[in-house]
């Protein structure tokens, strides 16, 4: 399973914020939306291996030593020469919902230099899996547009969870169209309720499924925080997960993601079996509000 995309330093105030309440210590865990789907993967029982860069300083250092603890190959995770590693900082209002604002302007620098070696993984891959984040920029738009094609031309599935965040867009409808476009050139999309309203217009989590099914995906599942989980495609399934302990929200997607990646691969991309996937994969989401980091 072949992840594509950022590989960051999550810097984390954990503690939920009262509106004006200034922010305490940070503490730096390793994040990145695909970085935390590969690490998700192999610890399903799945080879992950992740495509993307940092910066050849320690943080650098430090994220590709975490992949590589975790299992997750890193031949195709680049070091780019005289560059900072992006951090992620993460704020939870009083809700426990997490904002983020990315520092470092080296994502497209990152990105880049993955690109020569997407071919040679692309071809040892089963799956490869892409989100949205790296479609904000051109020049990582562009990387990331080229490992979807690449899958495409060796018949290899790709997996789509679009990952939104709305505070990285200037426009919200080009986030629409790029969700919509790797969405349609997609065998599975898995998204939460907001980013299937965002791509449909529907507001009801089956409906939009269905919508987001009929646009090319064999099989589109949509998450609702603690409420259920609903497929469309390939099968239609109702699943509702058990309640859990909620800390923070942060990672709880990208782990869902990523046991149900590993879950489906399994299976043999039998999409009709996803009514079997389901319970582990919420199982792993639920796990990861137990705490603050994202990589649970």
């Amino acid at each position: 399973m072949l992840c594509v995309g950022e590989v960051i330093v999550d810097l984390i105030c954990e503690g939920r914020l009262s509106p004006g309440e200034p922010p305490r210590s940070f503490v730096p865990h390793p994040g990145g939306a695909l970085a935390n789907v590969a690490v998700a993967v192999s610890r399903h029982g799945m080879a992950a291996s992740m495509a993307g860069g940092v910066g050849d300083e320690h943080w650098g250092a430090w994220l590709r030593e975490g992949l590589e603890a975790e299992g997750v190959a890193t031949d195709c995770l680049a070091t780019v020469i005289d560059i900072d590693t992006p951090l992620g900082i993460v704020l939870f209002d009083e809700l426990g919902e997490p904002s983020f604002q990315i520092y470092g302007e080296h994502i497209s620098d990152t990105m880049l230099a993955c690109r020569p070696l997407l071919g040679p993984a692309i071809d040892q891959a089963g799956a490869v899996v892409v989100g949205s984040n790296t479609m904000v920029g051109e020049v990582e738009r562009e990387v990331t547009r080229h490992a979807v094609e690449i899958a495409h031309e060796n018949g290899i599935p790709v997996l789509f969870d679009p990952n939104h965040r709305p505070n990285r867009w200037k426009v919200e409808d080009r986030a629409r169209e790029f969700c919509l476009e790797l969405a349609g050139g997609s065998a599975l999309i898995k998204c939460n309720r907001g980013e299937a309203a965002l791509m449909t217009g529907e507001s009801e989590a089956l409906d939009a499924a269905r919508i987001l099914a009929a646009s090319g995906p064999r099989l589109a599942v949509v998450t609702d925080g603690a409420g259920p989980v609903v497929t469309a495609g390939a099968a239609e399934e109702v699943f509702t997960p058990e309640d859990c302990a909620v800390t923070s929200p942060l990672g709880a997607g990208d782990a869902f993601m990523g046991a149900l990646a590993a879950g489906l691969a399994l299976r043999s991309w039998d999409f009709r079996r996803i009514a079997e996937v389901l319970p582990e994969a919420t199982a792993a989401g639920s796990a990861a509000c137990g705490h603050w980091r994202a990589q649970a």
